[in-house]
């Protein structure tokens, strides 16, 4: 398996970090940027389509739950079943910049912040 370690090119397009998540680390998923099957994910082609690293980069949504790519049905069933907060993930990229939310998550080794 591989180590958790701090690479701002995991940090998923939804704000998740990919670096921590025990898919990637056991080598089922290439993670966010480089998963080619993952075309179903709207929020995935927008952010690729704007050139943006993650939805911290929109200016048209200030608070992504009002985009309907990222707060949809998949992402509130994912949210509620991994008690994952994408919405708190973005608000720390927004504040540290990916560099430091990746910095941050590889040091807790977690995927996600936890929803409250």
């Amino acid at each position: 398996m591989k180590a958790i370690v701090s690479d701002p090119a995991l940090v998923a397009y939804c704000g998740l970090y990919c670096g921590a998540c025990k898919r990637y680390l056991k080598d089922k998923c290439p993670g966010c940027h480089e998963n080619h099957k993952a075309s179903w994910c709207k929020l995935r082609s927008c952010c690729m389509e704007n050139g943006f690293a993650s939805c911290g980069d929109c200016k048209e949504f200030e608070d992504p739950m009002t985009c309907r790519k990222f707060n949809n049905f998949m992402s509130r069933m994912f949210s509620f079943i991994f008690r994952s907060d994408r919405n708190a993930c973005i608000r720390r990229i927004k504040a540290m910049g990916v560099e430091g939310h990746a910095d941050r998550m590889s040091a807790l080794g977690l995927p996600s912040l936890k929803r409250k």
